[in-house]
């Protein structure tokens, strides 16, 4: 019993990598042809409990339209840094693709993916998408309520 210890100690410090893996999943939005100009997405994730846990890409790059993304505006109180996980705004019918890194903890423990959309002079949509990140939803299409014809992710 002695040596008990030393070998629980061992086999967690080989476990601890493990929860801290992370996997690379493509995000692909394909928007509808709506007629207007391009549109603002947020892409970003709730835990189980629906309080915000990060932004996964932001398609608007100037500020100053954050706010018509309403349901992610809020949650990250207009203060969220986007370097690295922003670009442009996305065509009427266009399709964005991204791929983010993703810790493994976070599959199949309650979180969701959600997309807020808005369009210049058009309506805004908060929580366009929202869909669970689960293994057996990957690859499979969820249709949006707004500008957002289909989303999906692929693990």
């Amino acid at each position: 019993m002695k040596h008990a210890w030393p070998l629980a100690a061992v086999a967690g410090a080989l476990a601890l990598p493990s929860l801290a893996t992370a996997r690379q999943v493509a995000l692909e939005t394909q928007l509808t042809n709506y007629g207007g100009d391009g549109a603002y997405l947020a892409i970003y994730l709730t835990d189980r409990a629906g309080k915000f846990h990060s932004t996964l890409w932001v398609a608007a790059p100037k500020a100053k339209y954050w706010r018509h993304l309403s349901d992610w505006y809020r949650a990250t109180g207009g203060t969220v840094k986007v370097d690295g996980i922003s670009g442009a705004s996305v065509g009427a019918g266009k399709t964005l693709k991204v791929t983010v890194e993703l810790a493994d903890a976070l599959l199949d423990a309650g979180y969701q993916i959600h997309i807020d959309t808005a369009v210049e002079k058009m309506k805004d949509n908060p929580s366009d998408v929202v869909v669970p990140l689960t293994a057996a939803g990957a690859g499979k299409p969820a249709a949006g309520r707004g500008y957002v014809k289909s989303f999906r992710y692929t693990l």
